[in-house]
C-alpha cells in the first residue's frame, strides 16, 4: 500500500535543466550554457526582447518539452518508487502542452499516479490540494515556499540559477540518486520479516 504522495516538478526537475538551451541558442543565435543562466528568468542570459522571446517560446514549447531528455537516473529512482510512493507530477506547464506532456511521459515510460499542469509558478494550493508529504523542485522560490507553507520536506535540484540559500527543511541535491538517498533517510519504509 502506497501511503505517502510525492509532488513532482517536471521541467529542471524531472527533465535535464539544459533542456532549453539548445533550442534558445539556434533560435536566437547564442552559445549558453547551463553556468550562464544565474537566474530562473532565462532572458537575463542574453540580450533579447523580453515579449520577443515569450512569443517565440509560446510557439515552441510542445515541440521543446516533447525533445527535453530526462536527468541521469530520474527514470531509474521514479520506477522504483512508484511501488512505495504515489507520484504526483505538479507543473508550472499549462494546459495548452498537456498532449505534448502526456505523449513525453508515455514515451519515457516515466511512471506516474496523476500529472497537473497549473500554468503558473503558484503551486502551493495544488500541493496542499492533492496532500503531498514531500516535493521535488528546481526552482528556488517555490521550494521555500512550498516547504514554509506546507511544513514537507522539498528536495531542491542544484543549478546555477538556483543558489540562493535555503531554510532548514529545503534539502539541495545534485542529482537523483542524491535524492533517493534523502528520501530513505526521511521515508524509511519497514521491510516486511518472512516467518
Amino acid at each position: 500500500m502506497r501511503n505517502l504522495r510525492f509532488g513532482i516538478d517536471i521541467d529542471g526537475t524531472v527533465t535535464c535543466p539544459t533542456s532549453l538551451l539548445p533550442h534558445i541558442n539556434k533560435q536566437f543565435g547564442c552559445n549558453l550554457v547551463l553556468d550562464d543562466i544565474t537566474a530562473y528568468d532565462l532572458t537575463e542570459a542574453f540580450q533579447v526582447d523580453k515579449d520577443i522571446f515569450w512569443q517565440w517560446y509560446t510557439g515552441a514549447e510542445a515541440h521543446i518539452y516533447s525533445t527535453s531528455p530526462a536527468q541521469a537516473y530520474a527514470k531509474k529512482v521514479l520506477d522504483n518508487w512508484h511501488s512505495q510512493f504515489e507520484l504526483y507530477y505538479i507543473s508550472a506547464r499549462g494546459p495548452q502542452v498537456y498532449d505534448a506532456t502526456m505523449d513525453w511521459f508515455k514515451r519515457e515510460e516515466i511512471p506516474y499516479d496523476h500529472i497537473e499542469l497549473v500554468g503558473s509558478h503558484h503551486k502551493i494550493e495544488t500541493a496542499k490540494k492533492l496532500g503531498v508529504h514531500a516535493f521535488f523542485e528546481d526552482k528556488h522560490d517555490n521550494a521555500v515556499e512550498i516547504h514554509e507553507e506546507l511544513n514537507i520536506p522539498v528536495l531542491l535540484f542544484d543549478t546555477p540559477y538556483n543558489r540562493e540559500p535555503i531554510p532548514e527543511g529545503v534539502i539541495r541535491v545534485n542529482d537523483w540518486q542524491e535524492a533517493n538517498d534523502w528520501i530513505k533517510k526521511l521515508f524509511p519504509i519497514e521491510q516486511a520479516i518472512s516467518k
